[in-house]
């Protein structure tokens, strides 16, 4: 006996001692959320936004801290949903399965397709051939390759087509060394974050874009006033704008990322010498290989072409399928290599942001933020442009980012009117801190699609979104002081 604790007893009690660490913020974020729970209902709010910011609060300290597995998180949202704001368990199923779910179902099922094809090994090696075999230099290509491509068709599109890419690379390292944790790190957010900074490119980039575009239009545009075409912001225009700060941001990714992570390996030689092994026992493209780049290039076109018309989501789900109709890809190998938790907690948190934003909860916490600053005198000029980056950044990071401008848009430019700035420049600011949603696995599709791999934790999107946030932000605000006066803003 040991202080009086039976032996048989000691392994029973280590065992608890254990579970209680290990779930420690899984209390933390409960006790907090009773506390809030209790307490009075803001003014202006109404019950079931606070509740819901209370849902959103829990669920964002247990994405960061992970105590519990993250696709359980996703479910006491659901459960969330129906006990306490008191939905329909039928009308939160529906909630759950947007054209944005589909999409990522359907690109990890597109991914696993690609990679029975073995074509993700050919992309691969054309790139190495490019950068070299050196990783910081093949992280800086996959960045700028993502950047380029996010900033046309989007974000999401080009983490399911480069994902495989990298886990090629991650799996011939791997043979070398049982830990590239660090390694698979880098690559991985390399795609991550650049599609995250490229998607500011264009407006076609991401549908925050084009929303705030539609709410210039809405909001200022006169077809009598010659002074108001301004506010008809045409693709080349937004560019103007944004491009150049994706631009700058490219070389500093891969530089965070490798002080974030230490690499277990400097270079890819010889995971590169194995893949051009593979691939000259592959030889040439044969028909299957060829059918399978035919079904993506098809893909990838109707993503292009008939988003509009069928969605995001519907165009990959078609992809899949005929990759399973033509043979290329069994229905087993799908079911065991895409991770279903990860579509789980996707769809979760957007049915979250749905709710936040229908219940006035996302508009709440802007309008709120507003009066806060009138006291400080931090309402216009410089103090305003970060309180609103800020702003932006953490509802971003809480709801999808084009419903995040859906909701913060309007508050936006009606601010920028009554504090006598300039609509355009505040606008442009909020549209681009959505992208700097850089801090959880389920805050944009790219980092849910990289996440799917299972290397990655969610702690690391936190390590390296803090330091991508600053950076992002400083860029953002220079442009806005320096650069865009001389494009008349």
């Amino acid at each position: 006996m040991a202080l009086g604790v039976p032996h048989s007893r000691i392994p029973i009690l280590r065992g608890i001692v254990d579970f209680l660490r290990q779930r420690i913020w899984l209390f933390i974020a409960f006790m907090l959320g009773s506390i809030l729970y209790f307490l009075p209902v803001p003014e202006g709010l109404g019950r079931e936004g606070q509740l819901i910011l209370i849902m959103v609060i829990v669920a964002v300290i247990l994405f960061v801290t992970e105590p519990v597995p993250l696709p359980a998180v996703a479910l006491l949202i659901i459960v969330g949903q129906v006990i306490l704001l008191e939905k329909q368990s039928s009308d939160v199923a529906r909630s759950l399965m947007s054209d944005s779910v589909l999409f990522i179902m359907g690109s990890l099922m597109l991914a696993v397709g690609i990679i029975k094809q073995k074509l993700d090994k050919r992309i691969a090696y054309l790139i190495v051939r490019v950068t070299g075999t050196g990783l910081f230099q093949v992280s800086l290509g996959i960045t700028v390759v993502c950047g380029v491509l996010s900033s046309i068709i989007g974000g999401h599109t080009v983490a399911a087509m480069m994902l495989p890419v990298a886990l090629t690379l991650i799996t011939l390292t791997k043979e070398h060394t049982r830990k590239v944790s660090g390694l698979a790190a880098v690559l991985l957010l390399s795609i991550a974050y650049g599609c995250a900074i490229g998607s500011i490119g264009t407006p076609s980039g991401g549908a925050r874009n084009a929303i705030m575009i539609g709410y210039w239009r809405e909001f200022f545009f006169e077809p009598d006033n010659p002074v108001t075409l301004k506010y008809l912001v045409s693709y080349l225009d937004w560019m103007k704008y944004a491009y150049p700060i994706f631009l700058i941001q490219l070389p500093f990714v891969t530089w965070i990322l490798f002080a974030a992570f230490k690499p277990e390996h400097k270079t890819l030689r010889r995971a590169v010498a194995k893949l051009r092994k593979q691939i000259e026992a592959q030889g040439p493209i044969k028909g299957g290989d060829w059918a399978a780049i035919i079904i993506f290039l098809l893909t990838l076109a109707g993503w292009i072409t008939l988003s509009d018309a069928l969605g995001l989501g519907i165009v990959a789900i078609l992809g899949s399928a005929l990759f399973l109709i033509v043979g290329l890809v069994r229905w087993n190998d799908m079911n065991s290599g895409v991770n279903w938790g990860v579509v789980l907690i996707y769809a979760a948190t957007i049915s979250l942001g749905v709710e936040m934003k229908d219940s006035g909860a996302a508009e709440w916490l802007a309008v709120s933020f507003l009066d806060v600053l009138k006291p400080w005198n931090l309402d216009h000029g410089m103090p305003l442009w970060v309180a609103y980056t800020a702003l932006t950044t953490l509802v971003a990071n809480t709801m999808s980012a084009g419903a995040a401008v859906a909701v913060l848009g309007p508050v936006t430019l009606h601010t920028a009117e009554l504090v006598g700035e300039s609509p355009l420049k505040l606008g442009y600011i909020t549209a681009i801190s959505t992208s700097f949603a850089y801090f959880t696995a389920a805050a944009q599709p790219a980092f849910a699609i990289v996440y799917a791999s299972g290397y990655l934790r969610t702690r690391d999107f936190l390590k390296v979104g803090w330091r991508m946030g600053l950076l992002s932000a400083s860029i953002l605000l220079l442009a806005a002081q320096f650069y865009w006066p001389l494009l008349g803003e």
